[in-house]
């Protein structure tokens, strides 16, 4: 039992790596890709928030694949779906063949990180399982962190390309390890609720479109207009499905859970504020600190080697005292290392201007990511793990893609040491906002005697 716990494990881990990977090591290569195939910000809001977009509306009714069919076949499905999107994207002659794919790249990453979460709350339980999430979410935000070096070596040694055809090999070594895994029991009774995933796709796609589109165009341009008007009613409408279909990819009864809620809310404040924060950092250390890809890469590795030694800790931590004390004071010190990068300015010094608050943003996400994905899955019973932890990545991506869809609103015109210093003020804001609704939300389960 114990080496297959070992194998669920390692399993999981590989799993969900590339899409985490997939989705920071984009950022290094942008301006790489703007140099390439032209489009300035807006090109490389789209290959971020494209891939968002598929990967956090299509994650909900992933779960729901999950349970229905099995977590192993829908891993084997999308590891495979992934790696044959990669090299699509790889190949992509022009900006909107780069973007189509990345769309599709990321409802093929959708089938990955449900059922790699899925599988730890199967095979594990207890403190056993705080600890075993504390590992997952250590090697998978060690790799969004991580994302950027990897993409800078590539990008400056053999391009950007190669960013998405490396996938190949996590992939192909998940593939063999999955196949001597044994098939988990599957819940009883699971549906696909088709409905809602169209009218997520196009609730969440409408309005990110018109974020970024009106940036060029303005807001009353038709275009923006119309994916207004079509996007936020078919949002209305999602929600309303998943209220009244029997099966929904979505059960809103899980919002009655009190950290399941809770946690959600605060995860949309804290990953909005990541993926918003990490974007402009790295684009600002190529674009006017005139970093190499590589170096700007390395910039983030401090939080990277914090991760790996520490969340397993902090895991096995919120496991045995509760999460509420880790998931409050965590944000809050990450917000604080924002609030110490607006000493930046130019000419960039990144030892005595970065470095610091680079440092103290690790230790606080380090603090976070484990107990915070403990308490949301601890909320939720067992059969419904796959679309619980379904939920939480979605709301996590799909915080992701609208504070990205926002960059150009708080940047402004071009990207400057003012812009930079508007950005990292919003993202210690939305951290600390995070920190907040956790100390006031979050219930520590009771401890077992």
């Amino acid at each position: 039992m114990a080496s297959q716990k070992r194998l669920v494990l390692a399993i999981a881990v590989l799993a969900s790596l590339v899409t985490f990977l997939d989705g920071a090591i984009i950022n290094v290569a942008l301006p790489a890709m703007v140099r390439d195939l032209g489009g300035g910000l807006t090109l490389q809001q789209w290959v971020v928030d494209a891939y968002l977009i598929t990967l956090g509306s299509l994650m909900l009714v992933a779960g729901s694949l999950s349970d229905a069919f099995g977590r192993k076949r829908i891993l084997r499905l999308g590891l495979l779906g992934f790696g044959a999107t990669s090299l699509l994207c790889a190949l992509a002659p022009t900006g909107a063949v780069l973007i189509l794919a990345r769309g599709l790249q990321g409802a093929t990453g959708a089938l990955l990180v449900p059922g790699s979460l899925a599988l730890i709350l199967a095979f594990f339980s207890g403190p056993e399982q705080a600890r075993a999430i504390g590992s997952w979410t250590g090697w998978t935000g060690g790799a969004f962190i991580a994302g950027p070096l990897v993409g800078g070596l590539l990008v400056d040694t053999v391009g950007w390309r190669w960013i998405f055809g490396i996938n190949v090999l996590p992939i192909a070594l998940t593939l063999m390890l999955l196949a001597r895994l044994e098939e988990p029991p599957r819940p009883a009774g699971a549906r696909i609720d088709v409905l809602g995933a169209v009218l997520a796709c196009v609730g969440l796609g409408g309005p990110v479109y018109a974020l970024i589109e009106q940036a060029k165009v303005g807001w009353m341009h038709p275009s923006v207009l119309l994916s207004l008007g079509v996007g936020v009613p078919s949002f209305i409408a999602f929600l309303v499905q998943e209220k009244r279909t029997a099966h929904p990819m979505m059960p809103l009864g899980l919002f009655r859970e009190r950290n399941f809620w809770v946690g959600n809310l605060a995860t949309t404040a804290i990953y909005g504020a990541l993926s918003l924060g990490m974007f402009v950092i790295t684009l600002f250390l190529q674009e006017v600190g005139g970093f190499r890809a590589t170096t700007a890469g390395l910039v983030l590795m401090p939080t990277t080697v914090l991760m790996l030694l520490l969340s397993s800790v902090f895991g096995g931590l919120a496991g045995r005292l509760g999460p509420r004390v880790f998931m409050a004071v965590g944000p809050c010190l990450a917000g604080v290392g924002f609030l110490l990068m607006l000493n930046v300015g130019a000419p960039l010094n990144f030892w005595t201007q970065m470095l610091p608050g680079v440092l103290v943003f690790g230790m606080g996400l380090t603090m976070t990511v484990a107990p915070l994905t403990a308490a949301v899955l601890g909320s939720v019973r067992s059969e419904q793990a796959g679309i619980g932890s379904a939920i939480n990545n979605a709301v996590s991506r799909v915080a992701g893609l609208i504070a990205i869809a926002f960059t150009g609103l708080i940047v402004g015109p071009r990207l400057d040491v003012a812009g930079f210093h508007r950005v990292m003020l919003t993202t210690a804001a939305l951290l600390i906002l995070g920190g907040g609704i956790s100390a006031l939300g979050i219930r520590n389960p009771p401890r077992k005697a």
